[in-house]
């Protein structure tokens, strides 16, 4: 699998996150990324959120109104089916590994009372990728190799499940 990416978004904190032009990638996210909620959301093992363009304009044909980064992810990818997605993929992006699927927060209701029902339902929080709505609310990555990231850059996939 190959794509792209087609946005890199950090905040000082909170739901959206703004484009940026590049963005260093290390250890513990993106160098100006900030997490309201550090106890919750961040660290090694939760350095990035990845949600694919695609599935955005999925939840925008439903009618939420939502572009890269409204979800407080720091990459939208275009190109990556969000229903191939799985913990322990290994990335080339840098180099990242997808360590967890991501369970929504009280931050999207901004977008709706129902947003969390359309990204993520009892097959999602049980890990199931056949459910329908698998990699609508994103996926945490590990950054393995850190490095300059911009718009534009390929993502492909390095290794399936670890």
């Amino acid at each position: 699998m190959t794509g792209e990416i087609e946005q890199i978004s950090i905040s000082k904190g909170g739901v959206p996150k703004y484009a940026v032009l590049q963005a260093e990638a290390g250890p513990h996210g993106l160098a100006g990324d900030v997490q309201k909620h550090p106890e919750i959301h961040g660290g090694p093992r939760q350095a990035l959120l990845w949600i694919t363009s695609e599935g955005l304009a999925e939840l925008r044909s439903q009618g939420y109104d939502l572009h890269p980064g409204s979800l407080g992810e720091n990459l939208t990818t275009k190109g990556i089916d969000r229903r191939q997605l799985r913990v322990g993929q290994r990335w080339r992006l840098g180099e990242i590994e997808i360590t967890k699927r991501r369970a929504p927060c009280k931050q999207l209701l901004h977008y709706g009372e129902d947003i969390h029902k359309a990204i993520f339902d009892e097959r999602v929080k049980a890990n199931d990728p056949a459910s329908p709505l698998w990699g609508l609310s994103g996926v945490y990555c590990a950054v393995l190799q850190s490095g300059t990231i911009r718009p534009g850059d390929p993502v492909t996939l390095l290794t399936t499940e670890a």
